[in-house]
């Protein structure tokens, strides 16, 4: 097999002629690691080789099939899991993480873990400790973060799908960038242990990015389901999600939304890759209807998202820091400037951004009531070039001065919140009501700009509407095939 033949087909492909002996998985490992040696030194998606033989007897759905793994909470035992930090890149895991065992049990032979940003903590992935991942459709952009590096490696060919994470948009910010599916399943469905409960209260969920529906179908199959350890026992769909791939999804009430609080002028291509998407669900006979307002107050769920995430990335800072007696001079200085945001946050306002989460959710049942699923892009405006969100040199200046003074608490009276608040979220303003609602959200590359790069759409769907999800996805991706597209890297 020559690697055209290999990127021809997806996990469940290259699972079946496994199984069926016409190639080996030492052989697909072979093809897969000398695509990573000929591309990943301009895209930079793998940071860590894994150990792997591919000559050990496997069994699962996915025996034999070459896969990566997220550096950031999918643990290998052994190995360190930097989460894109200085300080983490030595500390090895004492056991897999759950999801990371599943993939095991699975077949899937892990060879590398991939890019991401520190502790995950932006929709771009350009970490101080590894460097920069670039997208493979143009090396000058990014491929979006916090899942970044998979997207990149599945996106250049190197495995047909990777592992994932999602706590604002982290799989589906990536899929938008890189042409790729994402889906985000709902809060509980799959594992976060054992080290870790839940993450983020719940909002933090695992999966993968992958080229076809097919593959992010069976890849869920594999991961969901609770753990001794989990706060609660997910409902489990009746069906497999791999039976919903080519079923019926019926006629489907969509409502789209484009503009947002965040970004009332979105790019005009985020208009296009909506307005080809609106074409083709009416084509398929599905019923869409422009919402002339956002079903929720976007504006407030986004500074309750930036809330917590400030409180959250304080508590990752400090708990690396117990675990590594490392120094503020281990962390990059975004990271220092939103704990130090964090920690002046008061614990009764940060409780109040949690509990709002609740009348976010009711606000989108309400929708619900009325329509099937929620369509918007998955970005605002393209991917955005390498370096492009880097602070100012005055705003680096004022903020290094506070933070070495202990009076970085004060950034959060400064324009440098507004600055990285604008920065950060003003291109991917859709995505983090999927995860402070719990509810599943899918990314699908229905649209290349006139650059040739990809800009993904978002649907959401109510509690438990992974397999509506998985239906609507599979149907267009007939009426508009994308898995033989290939990055020019």
């Amino acid at each position: 097999m020559d690697f055209d033949e290999y990127r021809a087909h997806d996990a469940v492909g290259l699972a079946k002629l496994v199984a069926d002996k016409e190639v080996t998985a030492a052989e697909l490992l072979d093809i897969a690691k000398a695509r990573a040696a000929e591309v990943n030194p301009r895209i930079n998606a793998i940071i860590r080789d894994v150990p792997a033989d591919a000559s050990q007897r496997r069994e699962g759905p996915f025996a034999g099939v070459p896969f990566l793994i997220k550096d950031l909470a999918q643990d290998y035992a052994g190995l360190p899991t930097s989460a894109g930090s200085r300080a983490l890149m030595s500390t090895p895991a004492p056991e897999h993480a759950t999801v990371v065992r599943r993939w095991l049990d699975a077949g899937l032979v892990v060879f590398g873990k991939t890019n991401t940003p520190e502790f995950g903590a932006k929709g771009i992935t350009e970490p101080d400790a590894w460097g920069p991942a670039r997208n493979p459709w143009d090396l000058t952009r990014s491929p979006g973060g916090s899942s970044g590096g998979s997207a990149a490696a599945v996106a250049a060919g190197i495995v047909p799908c990777a592992g994932a994470n999602d706590g604002g948009g982290s799989i589906r910010i990536p899929a938008g960038c890189c042409g790729l599916v994402g889906l985000k399943p709902g809060r509980g469905l799959t594992p976060s242990g054992p080290a870790v409960g839940e993450s983020m209260h719940g909002a933090a969920v695992q999966g993968v990015v992958s080229r076809t529906v097919r593959d992010t179908a069976a890849m869920l199959d594999v991961i969901i389901g609770g753990e001794p350890g989990a706060p609660y026992q997910p409902a489990l769909p009746e069906s497999s999600f791999t039976s919903a791939v080519g079923a019926d999804p019926g006629t489907l009430r969509i409502g789209v939304r484009v503009p947002s609080a965040i970004n009332p002028e979105p790019h005009r291509e985020a208009f296009a890759a909506v307005d080809r998407t609106v074409q083709a669900l009416t084509d398929l006979g599905h019923h869409v209807d422009e919402l002339p307002q956002a079903p929720f107050d976007d504006a407030a769920l986004a500074r309750d998202f930036l809330l917590t995430w400030f409180v959250y990335t304080a508590w990752e800072l400090d708990e690396a820091k117990r675990l590594t007696g490392a120094g503020d001079d281990a962390f990059e200085r975004d990271t220092l400037i939103l704990a130090a945001i964090g920690r002046a946050t008061g614990s009764v306002d940060y409780v109040d951004a949690v509990q709002r989460r609740h009348e976010h959710t009711r606000r989108l049942t309400t929708f619900f009531e009325s329509y099937d699923l929620l369509l918007t892009p998955t970005l605002a405006t393209p991917p955005p070039k390498i370096g492009e969100f880097d602070l100012p040199a005055l705003l680096q200046r004022a903020s290094d001065v506070l933070l070495k003074t202990r009076t970085a608490g004060l950034l959060r009276h400064t324009g440098i919140v507004d600055d990285m608040v604008d920065k950060n979220l003003n291109w991917v303003p859709y995505t983090q009501l999927a995860n402070l609602t719990g509810r599943p959200a899918i990314s699908l590359p229905l649209h290349w700009t006139a650059d040739g790069v990809p800009l993904g759409v978002q649907f959401v769907a109510p509690l438990g509407g992974e397999s509506l999800l998985i239906r609507l996805a599979a149907q267009l991706e007939q009426a508009l095939p994308w898995a033989n597209r290939l990055a020019p890297v």
